[in-house]
C-alpha cells in the first residue's frame, strides 16, 4: 500500500469531522483509530449502521443477521468422499452479501502461513504435495469438525485485533459465525480458517524444522514428510494442536514408512513428480474404454449408471488428472473421446 495512502485518509476524515462540527476532544480520539485501520488497508467502521451503508444492506436486516442468524441459513447435508454426511449451513443471499463484503473488504487482505494451502489464490492440492516429494516417511493426521471447532470467541479476538471497537468486532464476527461456530457453507469460513490458525501452523513448522521434516496443512489435512519420523513425534502434534482446542482423529492418523504407496490429499508422492494415484487412472482408463467401445449411451445403459452428469463427471476427472499429469495420454486421448461422444 502507498505509505501516503494512510494519511491521505485521516486527513480527508478530519476534514469531515471538522465541517460536522465534531467536538474538539473527540477528533483525537476518531482520528486515531481511524489511522489505525487505514494504516493496514481496512475499512474504517464506525457503528453497524455504518456497515450497513458501506455494504448496502437496510440497517434492520443487518441487526436480524447479527442477533438472528439462524433465519438466514439454509441447511442441508452431502456426502463425504470416504463415508458420512458433511453438514451445509448456506447463507442466504442478502448474508452472503454481507460476507462476501467482509471477505473482500477484511479478510482478503490478511496474510496466511505459507505452508496453509487450501483456500488461497496461487495455492492447491498440488503446491500442498509437491513438498513431499521422494520422502522416505510420511506422517498424515486429520483435525476433527474443522470449522466448528474454530468458534465465534476467536473471530471476535481476531475483529478486535485488526483495531475495530467491541461492538462492531461482536457485529462482525456474528455475520460469520452460526451457532458459536464458523459454517460448512458461508463464504468468510476458508478464509478465517487459515487466518486463525496461523498461530498453529507457524508452531508446528518450526516443530518440523527441529526434525528436519516439511509441514503443510490443506484445510483439516495436515502432513509431515522427511527421511524419519519418529512415534513420539505424532503424540507431540496431537498435543500442539489441542493447545488450541482442536481435535485429532485418531482413526485417520497415517505414518508410513518406506516403498508403501503414499498419497496426500489425493495426490501421490512416492516418486521425483506428483502424480493420481494408480487406482484413479486405472478406473478411469475402463470408463474410457467402455465409452469409446459402446459409445456413452450404451455404455451407461449397460452399467445401470443413474448419475445424470456421469458424462461430467468423467470429464472432470480426466480435466484433473491432466492439472496433475500435464503430459499424460489417458487425459488427453480421453478427453478428445468424451469430445468426440459428447457431440
Amino acid at each position: 500500500m502507498n505509505t501516503s495512502a494512510p494519511k491521505k485518509v485521516t486527513m480527508q476524515w478530519e476534514s469531515y469531522f471538522k465541517d460536522r462540527g465534531l467536538s474538539a476532544s473527540l477528533l483525537p480520539q476518531y482520528l486515531e483509530y481511524i489511522k489505525k485501520l487505514s494504516v493496514k488497508d481496512l475499512p474504517v467502521i464506525f457503528e453497524v449502521e455504518h456497515l450497513s451503508a458501506l455494504i448496502g444492506i437496510d440497517t434492520n436486516v443487518i441487526y436480524k443477521m447479527i442477533h438472528c442468524p439462524n433465519s438466514f441459513y439454509r441447511e442441508f447435508s452431502i456426502p463425504k468422499r470416504k463415508g458420512g454426511v458433511r453438514q451445509i449451513s448456506s447463507p442466504y443471499p442478502s448474508l452472503l452479501l454481507c460476507q462476501n463484503w467482509i471477505y473482500e473488504n477484511i479478510l482478503k487482505k490478511n496474510n496466511i502461513h505459507p505452508c496453509a494451502h487450501a483456500y488461497s489464490s496461487g495455492r492447491s492440492i498440488l503446491t500442498n504435495a509437491k513438498p513431499h516429494l521422494n520422502s522416505k516417511a510420511i506422517l498424515k493426521m486429520d483435525m476433527e469438525n474443522f470449522f466448528p471447532s474454530l468458534s465465534f470467541n476467536w473471530v471476535v479476538k481476531y475483529f478486535s485485533e485488526l483495531g475495530y471497537p467491541n461492538n462492531l468486532s461482536f457485529s462482525l464476527a456474528s455475520l460469520c459465525c452460526l451457532n458459536n461456530e464458523l459454517p460448512q457453507g458461508a463464504s468468510t469460513s476458508p478464509a478465517l480458517s487459515n487466518i486463525l490458525l496461523y498461530s498453529l501452523d507457524k508452531r508446528l513448522y518450526r516443530l518440523s524444522k527441529s526434525y528436519s521434516l516439511q509441514y503443510t496443512r490443506y484445510a483439516d489435512d495436515i502432513a509431515f514428510s522427511g527421511d524419519y519420523i519418529p512415534h513420539k513425534y505424532i503424540q507431540i502434534v496431537n498435543d500442539i494442536v489441542e493447545d488450541y482446542g482442536l481435535k485429532i482423529n485418531k482413526n485417520k492418523t497415517n505414518l508410513i514408512i518406506g516403498e508403501k504407496q503414499k498419497i496426500i490429499a489425493g495426490i501421490s508422492v512416492k516418486g521425483e513428480e506428483i502424480e493420481v494415484p494408480r487406482k484413479y487412472k486405472r478406473e478411469l482408463k475402463k470408463e474410457i474404454h467402455f465409452i469409446r467401445k459402446y459409445g456413452i449411451l450404451s455404455h451407461i445403459s449397460k452399467k445401470k449408471i443413474k448419475n445424470p452428469n456421469y458424462i461430467y463427471s468423467i470429464e472432470g476427472k480426466l480435466r484433473y488428472l491432466l492439472q496433475v499429469e500435464p503430459t499424460n495420454e489417458l487425459a488427453i486421448n480421453g478427453l478428445k473421446v468424451i469430445s468426440e461422444h459428447k457431440n
